[in-house]
């Protein structure tokens, strides 16, 4: 794999290679590439260590950095993966959620890691760009969800309850 120009870098305690198989196996156009190993002994990893993991998700080219617990993810970053309809949503909140992750708001879950992501349904992204009425319908009806309820959301812009 040839470095891109932009590479996000995420920081992991010690499972960049787990975390980036994980991804692997759950998104499309998704690999692992190269392993790095620690040539020698640095403040995170022994010689012999894996250190860096080049991986893809979605065709985002990424560095898993094997850095030890000095740093912890926050919601300051995150992955936003945008799907087509509910049984995508599902499919892909369900993986990092039961894989060891955890639920959050609006669409928001952390896979085992510590790694944020949205999983955000295009008929909710498009109804916030749209602005105005429908924007702020859509969003009153996803503020209460932990996981997005497309048929929910579709129901709000279209001038339901969002509590209905």
């Amino acid at each position: 794999m040839t470095t891109a120009k932009n590479t996000i870098c995420i920081w992991y305690d010690k499972d960049a290679e787990e975390a980036a198989n994980f991804y692997a196996r759950t998104f499309p156009d998704s690999r692992v590439g190269a392993i790095h190993r620690a040539p020698m002994d640095t403040p995170g990893n022994r010689a012999g260590d894996v250190m860096v993991v080049e991986f893809t998700v979605c065709g985002v080219a990424c560095i898993g950095l094997n850095g030890g617990p000095i740093f912890r993810q926050s919601e300051a970053f995150s992955f936003q993966i945008a799907t087509e309809d509910q049984e995508e949503t599902d499919r892909y909140w369900n993986a990092i959620v039961g894989n060891g992750g955890a639920e959050s708001q609006c669409g928001w879950c952390k896979d085992k890691w510590g790694v944020n992501w949205q999983i955000a349904p295009r008929v909710l992204t498009e109804a916030v760009a749209r602005g105005g009425e429908v924007a702020r319908r859509a969003l009153e009806a996803m503020f209460p969800m932990r996981k997005i309820d497309i048929a929910r959301i579709e129901a709000a812009i279209a001038g339901a309850k969002a509590d209905a």
